[in-house]
C-alpha cells in the first residue's frame, strides 16, 4: 500500500534545515521569490511585514508599496473571506492549496494573484507565496471568446443550412444535386421527384442519365460533360422523360471538398416554345434594323445594344458598350438627361426627341430619339431608338420670312451655346429686321427711317454699316 504525501511532506526537516540554514537572508529571500512572482511574510494580526516582488508587471501595478498593510485590504470584497480562510490554515498548519486573489489596483481594475500559504513558525508569521495568474486569465478568456465565437457560426450555419433546405424543398422549380465522380443524384426535391421520378424508383441513388428516355440519355451526358468543362459557365439542353421534353440547365460548384453538379429543369410546352422562338425572332430583327437601339437600367447604364449602335457610336464590341452610361454618348450634358429620364416616368414614352450623338472620338451628328419607359418585370429598364438626321442647308429667305427660319436655327443651338450669346443673336436678328422694314416702307429714304425708328442719323449709318444693309460696305 502506497502513502501519497505532498511535496513538503516528502522534503524532511532536516533537509530544510540543512539547505536554508546555511543561506544568508538575502539568498533565503531569493529562494522564496523565485517560486513564485511575489512573496510576502504576514504577521499574526494580518500585516504585511516584507515583501519581494519577483515580475516587472507588478512592480509596475505598485505591489512593493504593500509594506505594513493588512493583506486583506489589498484585495476585492470578495476575496476577503479567502485571506482569512488561508491564514487560519497556515497557523493550523492545515495542508497549503493555491487559492486565487483578486487585488484592487489604484486605476479601478483588479488583478488575479494565485497564492498558498504556509506556517513560517515564528511568532504566528505566514509565508504568502503568490503567480500572477493574468496570462492565464487572458488566455482563459480568448478561449471562451474563441468558442462563443465558434458557438455563433455554428448557429448560423445552421440555420442557413435550415432555409436552404426549406427552399429546396417548397421550390417549384425541379432541382437535382449530383456528385461530380458517380454521376448519381444525392439529392432532388419534391419538384424533381414529381417530373422525372416516381415511389416505385425513386431519384435518389439513381444515375442522371438513366433518370431520362434512352433518346436523351447521351444528351444528359454531354450536358454534365459541358458544364464540368466550362467552369462557372452554365450548360443547357433539351432532355426528354415520358414523351415530355424538359430544359435542363447544369453548374458545377464545390462543397465539402467534393464537386457536384446543380442540374434544374423546367418543363417545355408547345406555348413557351412559341414564345422563346417570337423573342427570339424579334431579337434577331433588333439585331438587324438600321437604327440604334439600345436598353439601359433606371440609372442610364447600358444592359443591351444592337450593331447599329455600335456602328454610330464607334464601339469595337458589346463588351465596351456594356455598363457605360448612356449620357456619354446621347444629348447635351446636364440638359437632355431629366428631359428624357422626367418625361419617361411621366408619360412613359417619348417620340422624335432632337437631341446629338457623340461617338467616343468625340464627334457630334444630329440625332432624333424615340424611348419607352418599361417599369414591370425583375428589372425596369429603358429602351432607346435613335435615329441620325441628316440637315440639309436651307436657301436664303425674304426679309418677311426669315425671322421663323432664323428662330429656328437658334433652337437648334441650346444647349450648344450659353443664354447670353443666343440672347445678344436674337437681338440682332430683330434689330436688322426692323430696320429693313423702315427702309421698306420709306422708300428707301434713310433720313425717314431714322425718325421712324428713333434713332439718329448717324446710330443707322453705323447699324446699315454692322449688317450690311444698302449699299454701304459692311464693317
Amino acid at each position: 500500500m502506497s502513502i501519497h504525501t505532498s511535496p513538503s511532506e516528502r522534503i524532511g526537516p532536516r533537509f530544510a534545515r540543512n539547505l536554508l540554514g546555511s543561506l544568508d537572508s538575502k539568498i533565503a529571500s531569493n529562494v522564496i521569490a523565485a517560486g513564485g512572482d511575489v512573496a510576502m511574510i504576514i504577521d499574526r494580526g494580518g500585516f504585511i511585514r516584507d515583501i519581494a516582488v519577483n515580475s516587472r508587471d507588478m512592480v509596475n501595478d505598485g505591489f512593493e508599496g504593500w509594506l505594513d498593510r493588512r493583506w486583506a485590504d489589498t484585495v476585492t470584497s470578495d476575496s476577503r473571506q479567502k485571506i482569512e480562510e488561508m491564514l487560519r490554515d497556515a497557523a493550523n498548519d492545515v495542508g497549503p492549496r493555491w487559492r486565487e486573489i483578486n487585488h484592487t489596483m489604484a486605476q479601478g481594475d483588479s488583478v488575479a494573484v494565485r497564492y498558498i500559504a504556509v506556517n513560517a513558525g515564528e511568532d504566528g508569521r505566514v509565508i504568502a507565496i503568490g503567480r500572477d495568474h493574468r496570462a492565464t486569465a487572458e488566455l482563459q478568456q480568448r478561449l471562451i471568446q474563441a468558442q462563443q465565437t465558434m458557438e455563433r457560426d455554428y448557429t448560423r450555419l445552421r440555420e442557413a443550412e435550415s432555409r436552404y433546405r426549406l427552399l429546396f424543398q417548397l421550390a417549384s422549380e425541379a432541382v437535382i444535386v449530383i456528385d461530380a465522380v458517380t454521376r448519381r443524384i444525392i439529392e432532388a426535391n419534391p419538384a424533381a421527384e414529381k417530373l422525372i421520378g416516381g415511389v416505385a424508383a425513386p431519384l435518389i441513388g439513381r444515375g442522371f442519365a438513366a433518370a431520362f428516355d434512352a433518346p436523351s440519355r447521351d444528351a444528359a451526358i454531354s450536358l454534365l460533360a459541358m458544364a464540368h468543362g466550362g467552369g462557372n459557365q452554365t450548360a443547357q439542353t433539351t432532355l426528354q422523360y415520358g414523351g415530355r421534353s424538359f430544359s435542363a440547365a447544369a453548374s458545377l460548384f464545390r462543397q465539402d471538398r467534393a464537386s457536384l453538379f446543380l442540374v434544374r429543369l423546367s418543363v417545355q410546352d408547345a406555348a413557351s416554345t412559341l414564345v422563346s422562338e417570337s423573342a427570339q425572332r424579334l431579337i434577331d430583327v433588333l439585331e438587324r434594323i438600321p437604327d440604334a437601339f439600345v436598353v439601359t437600367d433606371e440609372n442610364l447604364r447600358i444592359i443591351a445594344e444592337n450593331n447599329a449602335f455600335l456602328d454610330i457610336t464607334r464601339l469595337a464590341s458589346k463588351e465596351q458598350a456594356h455598363g457605360q452610361s448612356l449620357e456619354s454618348f446621347l444629348g447635351r450634358p446636364e440638359i437632355d438627361r431629366n428631359i428624357l429620364v422626367s418625361s419617361l416616368r411621366q408619360h412613359g414614352t417619348l417620340k422624335n426627341f432632337a437631341t446629338i450623338l457623340r461617338n467616343r472620338l468625340g464627334e457630334q451628328e444630329d440625332v432624333e430619339v424615340s424611348a419607352v419607359h418599361v417599369p414591370d418585370g425583375d428589372q425596369p429598364c429603358f429602351g432607346f431608338s435613335i435615329r441620325s438626321v441628316v440637315r440639309t442647308p436651307a436657301t436664303r429667305p425674304s426679309a418677311a420670312g426669315e425671322l421663323p427660319r432664323s428662330v429656328e436655327q437658334l433652337s437648334h443651338l441650346v444647349g450648344r451655346v450659353t443664354l447670353k450669346e443666343l440672347v445678344r443673336e436674337t437681338t440682332d436678328l430683330v434689330e436688322k429686321l426692323c430696320i429693313e422694314a423702315a427702309l421698306e416702307l420709306t422708300g428707301n429714304n434713310r433720313a425717314s427711317a431714322a425718325e421712324i425708328l428713333g434713332l439718329s442719323r448717324q446710330s443707322l449709318y453705323s447699324k446699315l454699316h454692322r449688317y450690311g444693309i444698302g449699299d454701304l460696305p459692311q464693317s
